[in-house]
């Protein structure tokens, strides 16, 4: 076997023969494989991520109008636009329900996925973060992000 490689080296025989052009091929479909699916989902993960963001920035703002009026119930949209909406928030996929004295519920569905992304708060506690789909995009196994 080295002798032939050796006579080919010396006999000024240049390229590469079928078969080892076939096995790179090869190597390289089954990597392409692997790591396509891992990089089409980090796009959807991406665009659920812009909707939990979109949803903690108007509960940030929800926060600093209850902060000011010690009340939930003049803190939310008109017409789906928080009013002095500072960080220009794209609202068009988010609702805001339940505006209360110590009580909100914010809900963002991402563009892609129409994943549902929900910020409740409720008796002044801890706001609880959950999803629709547990697993899916950007919603982890637990259904809390």
């Amino acid at each position: 076997m080295l002798r032939k490689l050796s006579q080919r080296i010396n006999s000024e025989e240049k390229g590469f023969t079928l078969i080892e052009l076939l096995v790179v091929i090869l190597i390289i479909g089954i990597l392409a494989a692997i790591a396509l699916p891992a990089f089409l989902g980090q796009k959807q993960k991406g665009q659920d991520s812009e909707a939990k963001s979109t949803a903690r920035n108007l509960a940030s703002q929800i926060e600093s109008c209850y902060a000011n009026n010690g009340s939930y119930t003049n803190c939310g949209p008109a017409g789906n636009n928080i009013e002095n909406n500072p960080t220009g928030l794209d609202l068009s996929r988010t609702t805001v329900s339940g505006l209360g004295a110590d009580d909100y519920t914010i809900v963002t569905n991402s563009q892609a996925t129409g994943q549902a992304f929900t910020i409740t708060k409720t008796g002044g506690g801890a706001a609880v973060r959950t999803c629709d789909t547990d697993g899916k995009g950007g919603c982890p196994s637990t259904g809390q992000w």
